[in-house]
């Protein structure tokens, strides 16, 4: 390459790969584009800005891929996020390991060094594709012109069908660029010029060549097809057998899970189908809200008491991993249904009764079609998981009451509970605080509620926060931070503001990472790398141009909550730094 230069207009004008990239993602329904910009990746950010796709910056590559997973999880349309080159793609991995842990659909593209000079030393040329293979669904390399269609619609396929997850698509620069501007980069020159030595009209021949293949193709013979996503389906003979099951159980219990709410725009009909079994319901992960509030079948509190007394246990939409501990949590005599998209997650840890390799979704819909049940014939065991419940809620209440340092974490999350209004969106990103919170926060609806998911990623927060409020900008979006947390993304303050997105964070600051600190101080006897200091969140806030509240007392709590959501309705985002003491609410952290 002869090095940079800004390319006459015309040639800035030309069509390139990154316009037909832009023209992809509108066919595709994508509304955001996620992004920290690099040279790399300029002609696909112009591209979707030209195809009204509002393409949002961010303040690290790991935040842009959050922010594209959140997408995918409320709306069901892959989120979409471009990186540059090198650590642009490096940077992200957390993020899309965590989306592929959470099974979301989501293309990530990356930058890349130009396609003649790959491992010859270029500019942050490293071996990406390596990297990504182990965690991406399919990670690919656009090498011509004619490809970048056919690659990009299955990128979409791809991501979406069977068990979702995310896509990485590499874009090395000279694809996305102009042809002219191209030419001239691999030295075009009038045969006037060239130079006569036979190395030389070699390398020239090579030169013309490659670029000759990348650039096969005329743009306007590129048109969007149709992609195609596929679901595992089930016969109907499995949804008789777990009829059967159903009706012969007396102490049933179902638990969902976030691979349920695959169809957000039919998530409604879950819950009525779920609802209409008349079975005991656990909800996980997304599928936090799924009933509302106060639905007379849903159940909240000490599930493990409940799965080691049940006789049947319907898991739908995840595995038994180690929030079931690994299988063990269920009683040995329980029969078991397990519905999920995945092969491997069907059984691991467990031998079901009936495995359904199936959707979720359509699954519990179908048995929800053909299942009547007797109002009355498991009233006496929902009662009983209800009054384990109010004995949870008890003790909740009566560790609410607590004098501690500062203010108690628990009272302030119950009156937090009960300000959040019916169109809130409750991220959660963080560990003590945050898991203390998962007890008392109830979200109102469906897709209201964010979390990292089994991957337990610490820095989700801003991400999710960003993507939620682009998707719903009338709905209050409140972020629950952990003070550890919170340092993995407070800089994303600065794109709130600048972006107009008026989230409120909510710090519970304890001065350290009290999740860890509990089992190894009882272990070791030792705090070590576990302190933190009760640092002025609330003034960082300010400094990115946010609204900052500090709250440290208890009777503060409803004016500063009050204060917030004002705040917030003037378009500001906000957030409070809230000192919080220590409770003996949770014991134990470590997850084997």
């Amino acid at each position: 390459m002869n090095g940079w230069r800004l390319p006459p207009a015309e040639e800035m004008m030309e069509i390139n790969s990154g316009d037909i990239i832009g023209q992809v993602l509108g066919e595709q329904g994508v509304r955001f584009l996620f992004t920290l910009c690099g040279g790399h990746i300029s002609p696909i950010l112009v591209g979707a800005k030209k195809e009204g796709i509002r393409v949002v910056d961010v303040r690290d590559e790991v935040n842009a891929v959050f922010a594209a997973d959140a997408i995918g999880r409320i709306t069901g349309v892959p989120g979409v996020a471009a990186v540059t080159a090198g650590p642009g793609v490096t940077n992200s991995l957390t993020a899309l390991k965590n989306a592929q842990m959470a099974q979301t659909p989501l293309i990530l593209l990356g930058g890349a060094a130009p396609t003649v000079l790959k491992n010859r030393g270029a500019l942050q040329d490293i071996d990406q594709l390596s990297l990504l293979k182990s965690i991406a669904k399919m990670a690919v390399t656009i090498r011509r012109n004619c490809d970048v269609v056919p690659v990009m619609e299955k990128a979409f396929d791809v991501c979406r069908s069977g068990v979702p997850g995310p896509v990485f698509v590499e874009c090395p620069i000279d694809m996305l660029y102009g042809e002219s501007l191209v030419r001239q980069w691999y030295g075009a020159k009038p045969d006037a010029e060239r130079k006569s030595s036979v190395r030389s009209k070699l390398l020239d021949f090579y030169l013309q060549r490659h670029v000759d293949r990348m650039f096969a193709c005329e743009f306007d013979d590129m048109q969007p097809g149709e992609t195609r996503v596929t679901s595992p389906d089930f016969d109907s003979s499995s949804v008789s057998k777990a009829l059967e099951l159903v009706a012969m159980a007396q102490r049933p219990v179902l638990i969902v899970g976030s691979q349920a709410t695959l169809h957000p725009d039919n998530i409604n009909i879950l819950a009525g189908a779920v609802g209409s079994l008349g079975i005991p319901v656990y909800l996980t992960g997304m599928a936090r809200g799924l009933m509302g509030r106060l639905h007379p079948m849903q159940v909240r509190h000490q599930r493990k008491k409940a799965l080691q007394k049940a006789d049947l246990v319907i898991i739908a939409g995840m595995p038994c991993d180690f929030r079931l501990n690994y299988g063990r949590a269920i009683g040995s005599g329980a029969k078991i249904i397990a519905v999920n998209r995945s092969k491997t997650d069907l059984k691991l840890n467990c031998r079901p009764d009936l495995a359904v390799l199936s959707d979720p979704f359509l699954f519990l819909c179908a048995l929800s079609d053909v299942f009547d049940p007797d109002p009355s014939g498991w009233s006496a065991w929902l009662q009983e998981l209800k009054n384990n419940d109010d004995e949870r809620e008890a003790f909740i209440t009566q560790t609410a009451a607590q004098d501690t340092e500062f203010v108690n974490p628990l009272a302030m999350l119950k009156k937090l509970d009960a300000v959040i209004d019916d169109k809130g969106i409750i991220v959660a990103d963080g560990g003590d605080f945050v898991a203390t919170a998962s007890y008392i926060l109830q979200p109102s609806g469906p897709l209201k509620w964010l979390d990292p998911g089994v991957f337990g990623t610490l820095g989700v927060g801003a991400g999710f926060a960003l993507g939620s409020k682009l998707v719903h900008p009338e709905a209050e979006v409140w972020l629950i931070y952990g003070d550890g947390a919170a340092g993995f993304s407070l800089q994303e303050f600065d794109t709130f503001v600048r972006h107009q997105l008026p989230v409120i964070a909510v710090v519970g600051n304890d001065g350290g990472w009290t999740q860890i600190a509990r089992d190894q101080i009882a272990l070791f006897g030792d705090d070590v790398a576990t302190p933190l200091r009760r640092t002025d969140y609330h003034v960082v806030a300010e400094g990115y141009g946010a609204k900052g509240f500090l709250l440290d007392r208890q009777e503060d709590i409803d004016a500063v909550f009050q204060a917030a959501k004002q705040a917030a309705r003037d378009g500001h985002p906000v957030l409070i730094n809230a000192q919080i003491g220590l409770t003996d609410f949770r014991k134990g952290s470590i997850s084997m």
